[in-house]
């Protein structure tokens, strides 16, 4: 079946991302949070998903939502798979009165769409596409621009105090739980990668549980939620610093967690930094387990193109995500 197909190659792309980081290699993983960066409403078993059967996407959509951009998927390109939610509409269901007199009210549904399970779904890249050019937004290179006023405001919505201190060299940021100090006057850049990093661990790591972390996994974290960040707002960053390796160190466990916290937290703070540019998904828990992985997604991508073996996928009734490349 088409589904058991979608979570073998999510199980396959996770084990090659593990066996990579257990041969003591960080590109593929560098590489994987890129495209976290470039796909940040979709769950970290979908973006496996994507860049394992096509590396070098860029712009995914269904084929929707290609349509209403005036893009036509080319004859001959293959589907990308995904695992997507179905999701069906929760009705109000009158309660019955306790007693003959008593008037009937309506019980509300805290929810009213709800996912009651998961298929199979289809997404193309951009170059599996012709048709009008796509609306060009404003692009980063190798400075933060109005992103920097951007992260500034949200750690100020968070209610972070942000100060720039001296003292604290030879570091570059400190975050003390409620407060962030930077070194003043570095370069734009440099600023805004150091400024996400301590975002990070304000949102992550100053509570009782997480002090019991081990602080290579906790550094590590920050610094990979602060290159998917950057990346996601088009700025090029080295991340020379950051040893992904201790994100697995032979745990397979470990490293499915850390990816479900860098993607919650590293879309939770492009959510507040593009907003305007992404079309809102459907939003679910976060997986936090191997076991969970294939079965997670946040996206809403439209029907399949058929391809070779590859059935056509149901179009769902909401609207499919683009998530377009910085």
């Amino acid at each position: 079946m088409a589904d058991d197909r979608a979570r073998k190659l999510a199980e396959d792309a996770f084990n090659r991302l593990a066996a990579e980081l257990d041969a003591g290699k960080s590109q593929a993983f560098k590489n994987y949070l890129a495209a976290m960066g470039r796909f940040h409403r979709y769950s970290w078993g979908n973006v496996g998903l994507i860049t394992y059967q096509r590396p070098t996407a860029t712009q995914v959509a269904g084929i929707h939502t290609w349509n209403k951009l005036g893009r036509t998927i080319t004859e001959g390109e293959k589907g990308i798979m995904i695992l997507a939610p179905i999701i069906r509409k929760e009705k109000e269901v009158p309660q019955t009165p306790a007693k003959p007199d008593e008037t009937v009210v309506k019980q509300e549904k805290d929810d009213e769409r709800r996912p009651v399970g998961f298929r199979t779904a289809f997404v193309f890249d951009l170059a599996q596409t012709h048709g009008k050019p796509l609306p060009e937004f404003a692009r980063t290179a190798g400075d933060p621009s109005q992103f920097a006023d951007k992260l500034r405001a949200l750690v100020a919505k968070e209610g972070i105090s942000l100060e720039y201190d001296r003292s604290i060299a030879p570091a570059m940021g400190v975050s003390s739980g409620g407060k962030i100090r930077l070194m003043p006057d570095m370069q734009p850049a440099e600023e805004f990668s150091v400024l996400a990093h301590e975002l990070a661990h304000e949102m992550l790591h100053h509570s009782k549980a997480e002090d019991r972390l081990p602080k290579t996994l906790v550094e590590t974290q920050a610094e990979a939620i602060a290159y998917v960040v950057c990346r996601g707002v088009g700025l090029e960053t080295n991340s020379a610093a950051a040893d992904y390796i201790h994100l697995y160190n032979g745990d397979k466990k470990t490293l499915a967690e850390s990816l479900s916290v860098i993607q919650e937290t590293s879309s939770k703070i492009l959510d507040q930094l593009l907003p305007e540019q992404r079309m809102p998904p459907f939003h679910e828990k976060p997986v936090r387990s191997l076991s969970e992985m294939p079965t997670h997604t946040h996206d809403e991508p439209g029907r399949a193109h058929p391809a070779d073996s590859m059935p056509t996928a149901q179009a769902p009734e909401h609207s499919d995500s683009i998530s377009f490349d910085r």
